[in-house]
Protein backbone atom coordinates (compact mmCIF):
# COMPACT_ATOMS: atom_id res chain seq x y z
CA UNK A 1 0.00 0.00 0.00
CA UNK A 2 1.03 3.63 -0.20
CA UNK A 3 1.30 5.83 2.90
CA UNK A 4 2.30 9.34 1.97
CA UNK A 5 5.59 9.11 0.12
CA UNK A 6 6.30 5.53 1.24
CA UNK A 7 5.51 2.12 -0.20
CA UNK A 8 4.51 -0.11 2.72
CA UNK A 9 4.48 -3.90 2.71
CA UNK A 10 3.38 -5.95 5.71
CA UNK A 11 3.77 -9.70 6.09
CA UNK A 12 2.27 -11.48 9.06
CA UNK A 13 1.66 -14.91 10.45
CA UNK A 14 -0.42 -16.55 13.16
CA UNK A 15 2.50 -18.42 14.68
CA UNK A 16 3.76 -18.46 18.25
CA UNK A 17 4.99 -14.83 18.24
CA UNK A 18 8.29 -13.42 19.46
CA UNK A 19 8.77 -13.07 23.22
CA UNK A 20 9.28 -9.47 24.32
CA UNK A 21 12.59 -10.29 26.05
CA UNK A 22 14.26 -11.15 22.71
CA UNK A 23 12.31 -8.88 20.34
CA UNK A 24 14.92 -6.08 20.41
CA UNK A 25 17.67 -8.54 19.46
CA UNK A 26 16.13 -10.23 16.41
CA UNK A 27 17.86 -7.86 13.97
CA UNK A 28 21.29 -8.36 15.59
CA UNK A 29 23.87 -10.21 13.51
CA UNK A 30 24.32 -13.84 14.60
CA UNK A 31 21.32 -13.80 16.95
CA UNK A 32 19.29 -16.98 16.58
CA UNK A 33 16.90 -19.04 18.65
CA UNK A 34 17.67 -22.17 16.62
CA UNK A 35 19.84 -25.00 17.84
CA UNK A 36 23.56 -24.95 17.06
CA UNK A 37 24.20 -25.76 13.41
CA UNK A 38 20.64 -24.96 12.28
CA UNK A 39 21.01 -21.29 11.42
CA UNK A 40 23.49 -18.45 11.25
CA UNK A 41 21.32 -15.67 12.66
CA UNK A 42 22.06 -13.43 9.69
CA UNK A 43 18.71 -13.33 7.88
CA UNK A 44 17.03 -10.39 9.61
CA UNK A 45 20.33 -8.50 9.95
CA UNK A 46 20.79 -8.70 6.17
CA UNK A 47 17.18 -7.64 5.54
CA UNK A 48 17.56 -4.65 7.87
CA UNK A 49 20.77 -3.55 6.12
CA UNK A 50 19.19 -3.78 2.66
CA UNK A 51 16.11 -1.83 3.74
CA UNK A 52 18.21 0.88 5.43
CA UNK A 53 20.49 1.14 2.36
CA UNK A 54 17.38 2.15 0.43
CA UNK A 55 16.46 4.77 3.04
CA UNK A 56 13.69 2.62 4.47
CA UNK A 57 12.92 0.96 7.74
CA UNK A 58 11.61 -2.37 8.98
CA UNK A 59 9.35 -2.75 11.99
CA UNK A 60 8.09 -5.75 13.91
CA UNK A 61 4.85 -6.16 15.83
CA UNK A 62 4.50 -9.41 17.71
CA UNK A 63 2.37 -10.93 20.41
CA UNK A 64 3.18 -14.29 21.96
CA UNK A 65 0.46 -16.78 21.09
CA UNK A 66 -1.01 -14.58 18.32
CA UNK A 67 1.71 -14.10 15.72
CA UNK A 68 4.10 -11.59 14.19
CA UNK A 69 3.89 -8.92 11.50
CA UNK A 70 6.91 -7.38 9.81
CA UNK A 71 6.37 -4.06 8.02
CA UNK A 72 8.83 -2.63 5.50
CA UNK A 73 8.60 1.04 4.53
CA UNK A 74 10.53 2.33 1.53
CA UNK A 75 10.45 5.80 0.00
CA UNK A 76 8.71 5.73 -3.38
CA UNK A 77 11.10 8.31 -4.81
CA UNK A 78 14.07 6.11 -3.82
CA UNK A 79 17.25 7.07 -2.04
CA UNK A 80 18.51 10.54 -2.75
Amino acid sequence: RREGEDAVVSVGDTGCGIPEEIRERIFDAFFTTKAAGEGTGLGLDIVRKIVEKHQGRIEVDSEVGRGTTFTVRLPIAGAS
